[in-house]
């Protein structure tokens, strides 16, 4: 598997149409468009990933720096995510007031 980070996407680009414009590169094992959890909208971003590694490579070099709805988009191999640092939830430190 290829995963693809796709980045500055219009905003009403959605998970079938981000399959679409890769599908003419080879086979799309899936497309995600990533949306805000609270809103539901797009932010902008999502993945491709492809079954096979040289159809993925293929399709970052076609594809990096095209126009895709009047903006110009990102496309390069996905990295992991790096580790969040854990920060205690409840909004800041300050030591407890109770």
């Amino acid at each position: 598997m290829y995963k693809l980070f796709v980045g500055g996407l219009p905003f009403s680009t959605n998970d079938d149409e981000l399959q679409q414009m890769f599908a003419a590169y080879g086979s799309v094992a899936s497309a995600k468009v990533i949306t805000d959890r609270d809103t539901g909208r797009s932010k902008g971003f999502g993945f491709v990933e492809f079954e096979n590694d040289e159809e993925g490579k293929a399709a970052e070099k076609a594809t990096n720096g095209s126009d895709v709805g009047g903006r110009s988009i990102t496309v390069n191999e996905a990295r992991p995510m790096k580790p969040r640092e854990n920060r205690g939830g409840f909004g800041g430190g300050g030591g407890n007031r109770y």
